[in-house]
């Protein structure tokens, strides 16, 4: 029987592995998912096309925002400075992936929206478990939005169903839900395939060991063996 979808929802998708994961969740739920997907100068504009692709294969209404934060140095905009390559991720360092405010561009475009098409939900994969530190992912930040939710009256609830999930149970909820992750992308870098280096490849490695699952988008015997040397590699998240 087809599921009848009753409530709306705005997802905030960026094709990565929580987003991606939030989104299969929110469908899960029966939500009528209409997915934001922002093109804000990041130097991994890879994610943007990825996620438009992903958003038209599942025949889901999508918006592509394109804004931009002229003002910043995060390494993630631009190639200006160099993306970091730590060996550790420790808790309370913030690294120059950092993009001030992001989570609040993004949703101050969501809230917009979810107003507009009379949507219940916003849905973001904020995690503050496996996370490098970003300030609008903490748990102190998400209650402070939800607070700006109410004080607005609109009746929108933000979701962060993945807010207290490490990379591995992320993982495993959404094998669960048959997240196909080898459409998924995380790479920082954002070139053909992923660098194996920076700290979201190195956590969304960690996050496949804990799992007990190899990575699907890793396909040639020298990716598996750079998977390999990440398991090594120790991180205090």
């Amino acid at each position: 029987m087809k599921k009848i979808f009753t409530e709306k929802a705005v997802v905030l998708f960026s094709s990565g592995l929580d987003s991606t994961t939030v989104l299969y969740y929110a469908m899960s739920k029966g939500y009528d998912c209409h997915c934001l997907i922002f093109d804000y100068g990041q130097r991994h504009k890879k994610e943007v096309e990825n996620a438009v692709n992903f958003a038209k294969s599942l025949k889901l209404q999508y918006h592509v925002i394109k804004t931009s934060v002229p003002w910043n140095k995060s390494s993630l905009i631009g190639t200006e400075h160099k993306i970091p390559e730590h060996r550790t991720i420790k808790a309370g360092f913030v690294p120059s992936t950092y993009v001030p405010g992001r989570n609040t561009i993004f949703l101050s475009y969501a809230i917009s929206y979810a107003e507009t098409i009379n949507a219940q939900k916003i849905f973001i994969g904020i995690n503050a478990v496996d996370f490098s530190s970003y300030p609008d992912c903490t748990p102190q930040y998400l209650k402070a939005m939800q607070k700006v939710m109410k004080a607005l009256g609109n009746g929108i609830e933000i979701v962060a169903p993945i807010e207290k999930y490490s990379k591995g149970d992320i993982i495993k909820l959404g094998m669960k839900l048959k997240v196909p992750y080898e459409k998924t992308w995380s790479c920082y870098n954002g070139k053909d395939k992923p660098c194996g280096k920076c700290d979201s490849c190195k956590l969304r490695a960690k996050g496949f060991k804990e799992a007990g699952v190899e990575d699907p988008t890793i396909r040639t015997k020298s990716e598996a063996i750079l998977v390999e040397q990440l398991k090594t590699t120790m991180y205090n998240v």
